[in-house]
């Protein structure tokens, strides 16, 4: 099988490489009911269309006296004749010059269409009040449907359902909600070098953290994680997990063996089993990353393949870059719009044309409410402390050199995902 972009010269722009990847992948199908309760981060797989208004009746919005307004002009105090709190009711309908004490909430009485505040209410006797000041017709009253009318569709499919959203479902009485069916992705990472956490270090090795962060981002994402470990550098064992991966999960993630070493068999191995392409991408740090599909014969389908660098910012880069794009297009969220800032750099940015460069850095508002950005320091593909440290990338465009402390540069804040 032919390899198309690992073999043509030059790098891919990390655009042109996210446009390709984002239309070669088709959203799963299916959904399932689950409890409100239980729909946080889930993907909304109908509308939901209002059963009810919002609010349900007219009502007060501060604590006082409902009257009608066209009363004021032929009554200097006005006859209270009742009280009525909120989950209650007033019975019957105001007669001219009449009024009732209302709370927050409370249904407004039949007749009545303004309410004044009690802090401009003087109480003349138990029977009598006085209005310091005359509100306009209206004042003070939420309308039935004033926030949601019924009918009117309040979600739109393909929403990440926030805790807000779910505050707003319970408002209208939405017990369950219709969401899209989960993905499971797996993950593993290779490498002879990598021991797990918690044993003591030989000679040579490290510890595998990439898995770590990795898995941690999907579950921000919500999806159903598999995790196969850490696996060495076998041709047959990553043949077995690559093929044991296709039939449990609709896309894999792997960390390392996309370079070229001689110990890295994974391009080798997905050329034997899969239609992947290899990219070497203008992207900084990160430049080895391949995106393919790999067949499922127990699934009947193509489950998408997804192989990161080795070097542990390169891996977290690409992943939140270029990785969590993908999988919400394969959950069919809506697209989420990233949104740059401009920002002046308190730092003197190294950077040579070639390759867009995410780097790492901290932007704030100054004593004189600017907005700097200060970088992290050191940038290179293995130190994660300059993501530790960092609230936002700086983006160097690919071809743009060195930045002097005091230019100006576009910022992207992290999002909820990584921050």
């Amino acid at each position: 099988m032919a390899v198309t972009c690992c073999d043509a010269p030059g790098l891919m722009p990390v655009e042109q490489a996210m446009t390709q990847m984002l239309e070669s992948i088709v959203e799963k199908q299916g959904s399932t009911l689950v409890p409100l309760a239980d729909a946080l981060d889930c993907i909304l797989a109908a509308d939901v269309v209002s059963p009810i208004n919002v609010p349900v009746f007219d009502n007060s919005a501060m604590d006082g006296y409902a009257f009608p307004a066209q009363d004021l002009a032929s009554f200097s105090t006005l006859t209270r004749v009742g009280r009525v709190y909120a989950g209650e009711s007033f019975t019957g309908e105001l007669k001219p010059g009449e009024c009732v004490r209302i709370m927050t909430g409370a249904p407004m009485p039949a007749g009545a269409d303004t309410v004044q505040m009690q802090e401009n209410v003087t109480v003349v006797d138990d029977e009598h009040i006085k209005l310091d000041a005359v509100p306009k017709m209206g004042a003070n009253v939420r309308y039935a449907g004033e926030d949601i009318k019924q009918g009117a569709v309040v979600l739109q499919a393909g929403e990440r359902l926030k805790p807000a959203h779910l505050g707003l479902l319970a408002s209208l009485g939405v017990a369950e909600v219709e969401i899209k069916q989960p993905i499971k992705v797996g993950v593993f990472s290779t490498g002879d070098e990598l021991v797990p956490v918690g044993q003591p270090l030989a000679a040579g090795q490290i510890y595998d953290s990439n898995r770590f962060f990795l898995v941690a981002l999907l579950k921000r994402l919500n999806v159903d994680v598999i995790d196969y470990g850490c696996l060495v550098d076998d041709i047959e064992i990553l043949r077995n997990t690559l093929l044991t991966a296709a039939d449990e999960v609709d896309a894999l993630i792997t960390s390392g063996g996309v370079s070229v070493g001689e110990a890295d068999f994974t391009k080798d191995v997905l050329d034997e089993i899969g239609n992947v392409n290899f990219w070497k991408l203008a992207i900084k740090p990160g430049k080895p990353f391949a995106f393919g599909k790999i067949p499922s014969i127990a699934q009947n389908k193509d489950i998408l393949f997804f192989g990161l660098p080795g070097n542990p910012v390169s891996s977290f880069v690409t992943c939140h870059q270029l990785v969590v794009p993908a999988l919400q297009t394969l959950m069919g969220a809506k697209k989420q719009q990233k949104i740059t800032l401009t920002a002046k750099s308190q730092s003197t940015l190294k950077k040579r044309p070639g390759r867009m460069d995410f780097q790492r850095a901290v932007y704030s508002v100054s004593d004189t409410g600017e907005l700097v950005v200060l970088s992290t320091g050191a940038q290179g593909s293995g130190i994660l402390t300059s993501i530790c440290q960092a609230n936002c990338y700086i983006l160097l465009a690919q071809q743009q050199g060195n930045v002097v402390a005091g230019e100006q540069v576009e910022i992207l804040p992290f999002d909820q995902f990584i921050s």
